[in-house]
């Protein structure tokens, strides 16, 4: 989910998310020798360059490799034809400082040259290095490692073009054979992933519209309404102006809230992601808030700005003239915090586990519906006579938000406990914990349930009865979860059902089914840990799976998912538990699930430095992470990759997509490419 604020930036969207990409050449290198006429016992310089694609550009080899960014290495194959004298050094690299590395690298453009003095030890030497380096561009945001080997006479070696994972390294064929079958996937897949990019910010902006439609009738915003239109209806003015700073006065309100949601992606953009949605640190923070957040609204204590702050961005907006309205809006803001704080608060840790655009465009949607009234009551003074007056409905109104404040933290504390396998609040405890926080809820409606700071009601409105009724149907929903029920509008934000003790739904319920061995196939590793929903019987590691699909001659359906991942588990509630789908998967497929936030330390032996970016892989998640990164250049969940017994891609891979026959029709296509191809001279990934 990526990139808008206005209809432009809409347009630009549509033309840098990222979709499925067609596997990129490696540069090809070129050898020569300065002089190129040498005979034995001579030095000379071994010149050695790279032609780099338009728009993409490569580190270099002497800044700090501790910095961040890939370096260039060379690793020439010795022999006694020659000797190296020295090290490799760049010629005409650029120099750029970057704050986010912190620190100055080197890279080319165009072309990359280094240079490496040798001494020549026989007639006719035979040079060659393997070079280890990597390409970026900013201008689709993609960064790609290879290793490629070279030497002094070109016609003498084969390219390595393909990404790396461990110690591997894939050949990619000159022809592209499987680049040209799956362009119609890709073209395919690249439309729907930006529509389904598209529709899910368009929910999520919805969903934060009718936050700032809330945040209204708290007692905090709401009595400040009358207010703003006294300051508007004393200006001095004709109708003209008035309208006009009215407006003005909106997007001011618009413009503050969108610049803290701007700040929020710059901290906490999309590359910090899989730590924010998984690590135990932000999510018990961001736990520990909510429920801060549901305290203040129960009005154990209140949340205020510094009233020096206050003051001082008040006394600004006595000033008059357009800077006047500006810090009137911004004093709306700051007054309006200990209400508003919390449930924008919301919307941005909500955000904060996907990508940097999402607490822009949330931001957004909760501004606009928080401008709205106040814009059109400044314009339209007179329908301030239809207002309610303020009085106890709106402390009402803050004690339901805290309710629900406090069912939302309960989802933080859960991704820590799946993701650590701490087992405290599997599925039957979470239920249990939201049926009684939603029965209270539905209690307080009624009255029966009175805070301190409250008046016990004598009487219970229509509306009230309204709500509660419509709680405790939510409660009645949620009662069968205890004993299995798959819950499936709520799944995104359940733990799942594998963790649950207790289920009574059997196999005709469409649930869960009886697991089914895979005959010739070695036992699943991690089982114990890890489990496939649905009854379904597969693997959680790659090259095991693949094993498994040679024996069975059957393709691989991959699952790149996580503890943390809502969509995920969305997804396997409402598309995996259909009939259809799960035959398929079945009985077509080996099916095998990497998590992408798996913090199993893995045996020592089996560690290692990814070359995209030089960092230690320990952990099942790392690596994982590491292979869906290099091998598909993506790093969101879900991410539903098909590929042949050899490794080769059968079909563009499919991202977040609940219509059951989109699915359907996915599975399908990978196993009719499968059945009708000869996989000998396909590209695995």
């Amino acid at each position: 989910m990526n990139r808008k604020v206005s209809w432009l930036l809409l347009m630009l969207l549509l033309s840098v998310v990222p979709g499925f990409s067609q596997m990129m050449e490696a540069p090809e290198w070129t050898a020569t020798t300065d002089p190129d006429d040498f005979e034995k016992g001579d030095e000379v310089v071994l010149q050695l360059s790279a032609e780099i694609p338009e728009d993409w550009y490569m580190y270099s080899n002497d800044f700090d490799a501790d910095l961040g960014p890939m370096l260039t290495e060379f690793t020439f194959k010795e022999n006694n034809s020659y000797e190296l004298i020295g090290e490799v050094h760049p010629v005409g690299q650029k120099k750029k400082f970057d704050e986010l590395w912190g620190g100055e690298y080197t890279y080319f453009t165009k072309t990359a040259r280094f240079e490496q003095k040798i001494k020549i030890l026989a007639g006719q030497p035979e040079i060659k290095a393997e070079v280890s380096y990597q390409i970026c561009s900013d201008v689709n945001g993609q960064c790609i490692p290879f290793e490629t080997e070279v030497a002094l006479n070109p016609k003498e070696i084969a390219q390595n073009n393909s990404v790396v994972k461990k110690d591997e390294k894939s050949n990619q064929s000159e022809g592209d054979i499987q680049v040209k079958k799956l362009e119609a996937f890709t073209n395919k897949f690249k439309t729907e992933e930006q529509e389904d990019d598209l529709a899910s910010l368009a929910v999520f902006f919805l969903i934060s519209f009718g936050a700032g439609l809330a945040a209204l009738v708290t007692p905090c915003v709401f009595p400040m309404i009358p207010m703003t239109v006294t300051y508007f209806t004393k200006s001095s003015g004709g109708r003209k102006k008035g309208v006009f700073n009215a407006l003005l006065y909106g997007l001011s309100i618009v413009a503050i809230y969108t610049i803290i949601g701007t700040v929020f992606s710059l901290i906490f953009g999309a590359g910090f992601a899989n730590f924010l949605s998984t690590h135990w640190i932000p999510n018990l923070f961001f736990f520990t808030i909510f429920l801060l957040f549901a305290l203040s609204f129960f009005g154990l204590f209140e949340i205020r700005l510094p009233n020096k702050m206050v003051n001082n961005i008040d006394s600004q907006a006595n000033r008059g003239g357009l800077l006047g309205i500006f810090f009137m809006a911004f004093t709306l803001v700051l007054v309006g915090f200990s209400c508003t704080g919390p449930i924008a608060g919301t919307i941005l840790l909500q955000a904060a586990s996907g990508e940097a655009i999402k607490p822009l465009v949330g931001m957004l949607g909760f501004s606009i519906a928080f401008a709205i009234p106040f814009t059109l009551f400044a314009i339209f003074p007179g329908w301030l006579k239809s207002l309610p007056k303020s009085g106890g409905w709106l402390n009402t109104v803050k004690v339901i938000l805290g309710f629900l404040e406090l069912a939302l933290a309960l989802k933080f504390l859960s991704i820590v406990d799946q993701v650590y396998h701490w087992k405290l609040l599997d599925r039957e405890i979470y239920l249990a914990l939201w049926i009684v926080i939603f029965t209270l809820l539905g209690f307080y409606l009624l009255g029966k349930l009175v805070f301190p700071h409250e008046t016990k009601k004598e009487h219970t409105t229509a509306f009230r009865m309204i709500g509660s009724v419509l709680v405790f149907s939510f409660v009645l929903y949620l009662i069968p979860g205890l004993f299995g029920a798959p819950l499936k509008s709520l799944a995104g934000y359940l733990p799942p059902l594998s963790t649950q003790d207790f289920n009574i739904v059997d196999n005709q319920g469409g649930i869960e089914s009886e697991r089914q061995q895979l005959a010739g196939c070695d036992q699943p590793k991690y089982d114990d840990l890890l489990e496939l929903p649905h009854g379904l019987q597969g693997y959680f590691d790659y090259d095991q799976a693949l094993e498994c699909a040679r024996k069975e001659d059957k393709p691989i359906f991959i699952d790149f998912t996580g503890h943390g991942c809502v969509n995920c588990r969305e997804m396997e509630a409402t598309v995996w538990s259909d009939p259809e789908v799960l035959k398929i998967l079945k009985e077509d497929y080996i099916v095998v699930a990497l998590y992408v936030d798996e913090k199993m330390e893995l045996p020592k032996k089996d560690w290692y430095i990814s070359a995209y970016d030089q960092k230690l892989k320990k952990s099942m998640g790392e690596q994982n992470m590491d292979f869906l990164i290099q091998k598909l250049n993506a790093n969101a969940q879900p991410y539903y990759t098909l590929v042949g017994r050899d490794g080769n891609l059968l079909a563009a891979p499919k991202g977040y997509d609940l219509n059951v026959d989109n699915f359907i029709s996915f599975l399908e296509e990978g196993t009719k490419f499968y059945k009708n191809n000869d996989f000998g001279n396909e590209q695995p990934i």
